[in-house]
Parts: C-alpha cells; structure tokens; sequence
C-alpha cells in the first residue's frame, strides 16, 4: 500500500513518525487497546464499502498500527528506563508524556518508522512476505532492537535472554521456568490454563471468523464487489476483541491476554474450512451462513475445533516467547507478537500444502 510511489510512502513515514510518538505518549499498550477499536471501526468501514482503507491506513497502518504505535511506547518505556526517568523499562502501560521528557517521545517516534520500515520490508521478501504476519514479525524485531539499544548499561549493551538469571541447576526448558527471577502472567502460565484459554479463545475466534467471512463476504459479492476480502480479514475481528481486553488488563484485573490466540484461532479456522469443503482459500465462493446445509456445518464444527488446536498452538509458542525473551529482561518484547508471525506462517504453509 505504502510503496506504490515515493510520495506515499514519505507520506507514510512522516505518519509513523506521529504514530510512534502517540504511542509513547499514551503508552504501548492504551494505543494497542485503540489499535481494538481502529480494527472494529475499519470492519464497519469494510462491510459498508467493501473497501480496506481503513484496515491499511489506520488500524494496521502509521496511525495505529502495532508495529508502529505499540512499539513506539515499547521503546519509549525501555529508553525511558535507561535515561534514569523510570525504573520498570517493561512498563506498556503507562504513558509516557506523563515524565515531561521530550526525547522519550521522540525515541517512541523513532520507532514508529523502524516499525513501519520493517513492516515493509519484511513484506516485500518473496514467498516468506506473503506467509507470515509482517506486523507482528515487526513488533518483534522492534521489540529487540529497542532491548539491544537501551536495555544494558551501556547504548548497545542489552542481552535478548539476560542468561544470568536463569534457573540455575536446571536443564533445558526447566531453565528459562517463570519464577521469582521473571515472569510473564502467573495466571496464565501453566499448562493447564494455556491449553484452556488457547482451545476455547481460539475455537471462539474461528467461529466469528467463519460467520464474518460467510454473510459479509456474501453480501459484499451481491453487490458486486470482492466478498473474498472477508475471509481475508476475518480473524482480525477477534483479534480486535482480544485487544480491547487489554484496557481491563491495564486497570490491574487479572485478564487473560488472548489476541495471539484469536488471531490464529480465526486465521487456522478460515484456512481449513475452504478445504474441508474440497475446494481452496484462494477459489472457494464463500457463502450466507443462512444458506449452509447440515453437511456444511458438520464441517464448519470441524473447522472451528481446527482454530481451537492451533490456539492452543499460539499459546504454547506465546508462553515460550515469554520465557525465552520477556521474563527475565529489562524490557518488553512481545510474547505474543512472537507467537502470531510463526503460527501465521505454520497455518498458511500448511494450508496450501494440503490444498
């Protein structure tokens, strides 16, 4: 979107500029709670249009973004923490203008474009680009920028694993175990509770997903326009739920953070259902739910219990991102994010292998 001509993608630096300055203001995550509400307000834009604007200018675009506003309070807090202003550098939650500190801002700005160049770069890459979530890869690497930048003692000092503080005496996976050294959310990070909330939130998702890409799509095509766009977009709806969630997290309640899962939950759920059908996502005439006989539900049942495996998936690989960047760090790299592009990847590789 933002490379068809120099103009706009200058145009689009300039924006992530902002978006990343909004982000530190405000904090990653009240800006990731209004990347939630961009996302709902672009379906509504969609359904009625038929158009993507809104998903590509504002909900994933400079103006909320993830990779763009979340990650530009990210880094703010991090580099916040490293001037002395702040002692949490993990700390999404606050705003930052709140420390009267302009260069803060102006980091978080910084990394708004990192975000919004890594983005399309990672895009670009030919086959990967097309098989992977490119936002959630960029807040990933944005994420560990921002540690190696600021999260040592010295510029460019800071460690991804912070090694030290590992489980000493244990092996393998029992070594990077939360604990008193780090932890991501006590409350979700058993695996009991890490196969619950990743089977339902995700069976959840799929659900919606189907129901969107079934009637929006449906009647997007009536009018003639491409109603494939829906399925395309379907799991970002769950997605945007899960986001909104965020705010009761933010207000210290013990909320499960999800949107890994809904996200891949939906996406795994729209990808098989096309197969399940004997057809493939790329040709398969999505229709009215109203219009599904009893052999097309049986299947749709099945697809749904499709999206609740694979999150479970992404909420295995987003406790495991925790453990292995987050816990025992200085800063904040998102588990989720790390969950989302490699789940991304395995769903759709795997969807068009059986295809």
């Amino acid at each position: 979107m933002f490379t068809a001509s120099l103009g706009i993608f200058l145009f689009g630096v300039i924006l992530a500029l902002a978006g990343g300055a909004i982000g530190a203001s405000i904090g990653g995550n009240y800006a990731f709670v209004l990347t939630g509400f961009s996302v709902i307000f672009s379906w509504g834009v969609f359904a009625f249009t038929g158009s993507t604007f809104a998903f590509d200018y504002i909900a994933f675009g400079p103006f909320m973004g993830p990779h763009i506003a979340f990650a530009g309070g990210a880094a703010g807090a991090i580099y916040a923490a490293y001037r002395g202003y702040m002692k949490d550098g993990k700390d999404v939650n606050s705003p930052l203008a709140g420390l009267g500190r302009p260069d803060v801002l102006l980091v978080g700005a910084a990394f708004g474009v990192l975000g919004y160049l890594l983005q399309i770069g990672i895009a670009m890459i030919p086959w990967f680009g097309g098989h992977t979530d490119s936002v959630a890869l960029a807040v990933l690497l944005s994420g560990m920028t921002a540690r190696v930048a600021f999260g040592g003692t010295r510029l460019f000092s800071g460690s991804l694993h912070d090694a030290h503080k590992f489980e000493e005496g244990k092996r393998g996976l029992a070594k990077i175990a939360p604990g008193t050294n780090g932890r991501w959310l006590e409350w979700q990070e058993k695996p009991g509770q890490v196969i619950t909330i990743g089977s339902f939130f995700g069976a959840a998702a799929g659900g919606v997903s189907l129901f969107l890409a079934g009637n929006v799509g449906a009647r997007l095509t009536e009018l003639g326009m491409d109603g494939s766009l829906a399925a395309a977009l379907a799991n970002t709806f769950p997605f945007a739920i899960s986001a909104v969630i965020i705010l009761f997290l933010i207000t210290n309640r013990s909320m499960p953070v999800q949107h890994h899962v809904t996200n891949i939950g939906g996406l795994a759920t729209i990808q098989f259902f096309p197969i399940l059908m004997g057809s493939t996502f790329a040709t398969f005439q999505w229709t009215a739910t109203s219009t599904w006989d009893s052999r097309t539900w049986m299947l749709a049942i099945v697809a749904v219990l499709i999206g609740g495996v694979f999150g479970v998936v992404a909420a295995c690989f987003g406790e495991l991102a925790a453990r292995l960047w987050y816990n025992r760090g200085t800063s904040h790299i998102d588990p989720p994010a790390g969950a989302i592009w490699i789940c991304n990847t395995i769903v759709v590789s795997l969807a068009a292998l059986l295809a």
